[in-house]
């Protein structure tokens, strides 16, 4: 997987979609919480496995928290997260299967990438990208040449973990 480069001045608006979904799907986005840690980092685990919730757990020794989180009531739909295995990277970042394209993953990324420039970066990473397209249309970011060797290339592995 590449990394892809961002460019934090001038990424889209998303407050419009983010009060649809509120007004509709009665979902709020916001920066969880050290209260949270152990419901979040759980529910990744969960959804997408041990080396996001590992990640995740670092972005809740940041102050603020570096998570942004969707939830309905008491349910969390998704979560995103900056940085957490680098300085500047944003990720890792989910939606629960059932909540998807519906925009969640769209708020998630920009409300992250807005406070990766609210600390000043004027480009941000997205590391280890899956879904190209989806970024390269939402907020315009570009694939880094050579970047497939990458802060992960030597990560352990375990075939029982997602």
């Amino acid at each position: 997987m590449k990394d892809m480069l961002v460019r934090l001045i001038g990424l889209p608006d998303c407050s419009d979609l983010e009060k649809q979904l509120a007004k509709k799907e009665n979902i709020v986005f916001r920066r969880a919480i050290a209260p949270e840690k152990h419901f979040v980092t759980s529910w990744v685990q969960e959804h997408f496995g041990a080396y996001w919730k590992s990640e995740v757990e670092v972005s809740f020794s940041r102050q603020p928290v570096s998570c942004y989180i969707a939830q309905r009531e008491n349910e969390i739909l998704g979560f995103a997260c900056y940085e957490a295995t680098a300085k500047n990277f944003f990720g890792p970042t989910g939606t629960k299967e059932s909540e998807r394209g519906k925009g969640i993953g769209k708020i998630l990324l920009i409300k992250s990438l807005e406070s990766l420039r609210e600390m000043g970066y004027i480009y941000g990473i997205i590391g280890g990208v899956g879904p190209e397209d989806f970024y390269q249309k939402t907020v315009g970011a570009k694939v880094i040449d050579g970047s497939e060797i990458s802060v992960y290339e030597n990560l352990i592995r375990n075939n029982d973990t997602k």
